[in-house]
């Protein structure tokens, strides 16, 4: 049997073959030796004798044999070829991977590209608001007298006739700033408890109303009470209340009732009355996050007006109607989410924001206390919360100074 040897190639030695002399061999198999034109070149002609000899004719065992030593090659070097296989695909994944995670940090990544700014919030308020725009917009002072009624001038005068009633059946869209002012009165205070009026907004078409011919208020003489004590107490003179209510003795009978001209009732007695005094619409725990005025928004970080304040508790959570009044408003907006608007009169609107859910329906009177809604995180939010704002005569308020 021929043996044929291989440069680079010995089966018998355990060595590392030359594997770039094993692929000039088997590549050498396939070529095939030209001699040389005559005169090709510079010279003379090659001789015979300077002549390679012809090229080994085509043998497919040569081309096995030399298979055969490639396979060998590749199977002794297996481990060094598998290692930078890998080595090369790792490189390639750990390239797309991070051409994955730039793509990645450049989408999703960095500040939130919202286009909310809260003064923005504002003028969103002020459109809704608008419609609610009142006549009475500051009409009347703490202790409530009419601005530009000559109260002040009135109350200091003396009373010297006796005070008279008539009878005012309620119109529809009658208020008791104007009912006061349509009768020449000059202090809101003095229908509100001459009628024991508990909430001005309860008013309602066909109503009665008792109205005197002065302002003042109705008291009821209790056991121990003397003319002149209460002549002290109201500071008002004797002669007047004497005049005033046709008395002809300073003697007192428990239960008698007396006008006091000039009179006006207590601040917070008159704020009560008038619905100013609103109530927390969330009765179960909250925190408050967020106060009115100058915060960082809490998505962007950039100062901006809160138009109210937020009230966090759990999802669910029942908000009540802070006070009185009719629902003007259910909707969505991508500021307040699912919100509400109750339109209190007198100058007053309160608007509840985020909701889950809205209760109440559009046109609805409410009492203070009525579930309107749940809480929930719709709209501009970061969680759970109630965002609760206050309106008074077109301006925006701080909810803090109305509540209870």
């Amino acid at each position: 049997m021929e043996i044929i040897s291989y440069v680079g190639f010995d089966s018998r030695q355990n060595r590392t073959p030359d594997i770039r002399g094993a692929v000039r061999h088997f590549t050498s198999l396939f070529g095939e030796r030209r001699e040389p034109r005559a005169g090709a070149g510079f010279g003379a002609p090659r001789t015979a004798a300077a002549a390679r000899p012809a090229a080994p004719a085509f043998r497919m065992d040569a081309v096995q044999n030399a298979a055969l030593a490639l396979i060998s090659i590749i199977g002794r070097n297996a481990a060094k070829i598998l290692s930078a296989c890998a080595a090369a695909a790792g490189i390639l994944l750990a390239a797309a991977g991070i051409s994955s995670a730039a793509q990645y940090v450049r989408d999703y990544t960095g500040p939130l590209a919202f286009q909310h700014d809260e003064s923005a919030e504002s003028a969103v308020l002020s459109s809704i608001m608008a419609a609610f725009a009142l006549e009475e917009s500051g009409t009347y002072t703490s202790d409530g007298t009419l601005l530009g009624e000559g109260g002040a001038e009135s109350a200091a005068q003396p009373f010297t006739q006796p005070v008279s009633y008539q009878t005012y059946r309620v119109q529809p869209g009658d208020t008791i700033i104007g009912i006061t002012k349509k009768f020449g009165l000059t202090n809101i205070s003095t229908l509100i408890a001459v009628n024991d009026i508990d909430n001005v907004r309860q008013l309602a078409a066909g109503q009665k109303l008792k109205i005197p011919s002065i302002d003042g208020l109705l008291y009821t003489v209790q056991d121990g009470n003397s003319l002149s004590g209460i002549s002290a107490k109201f500071n008002i003179a004797l002669e007047d209340l004497l005049d005033v209510n046709e008395l002809e003795s300073a003697d007192l009978t428990a239960g008698q009732q007396l006008f006091i001209p000039g009179a006006k009732l207590a601040s917070d007695k008159l704020r009560q009355a008038m619905g100013e005094l609103f109530k927390c619409p969330i009765s179960a725990a909250y925190r408050v996050s967020s106060y009115f005025g100058r915060r960082a928004d809490p998505f962007t970080g950039a100062p901006s007006s809160h138009t109210g304040i937020d009230l966090a508790c759990p999802q669910g959570t029942p908000i009540s109607a802070s006070a009185s009044g009719r629902v003007v408003f259910v909707g969505y907006s991508n500021v307040f989410g699912n919100y509400i608007i109750i339109n209190h009169g007198n100058g007053y609107q309160t608007l509840y924001g985020h909701m889950s859910k809205t209760i109440a329906q559009k046109n609805q009177w409410v009492s203070q206390g009525t579930r309107i809604g749940l809480v929930g995180s719709t709209g501009y939010s970061t969680g759970p919360h109630l965002h609760f704002t206050v309106y008074k005569n077109g301006k925006l308020v701080d909810p803090f100074s109305v509540l209870k």
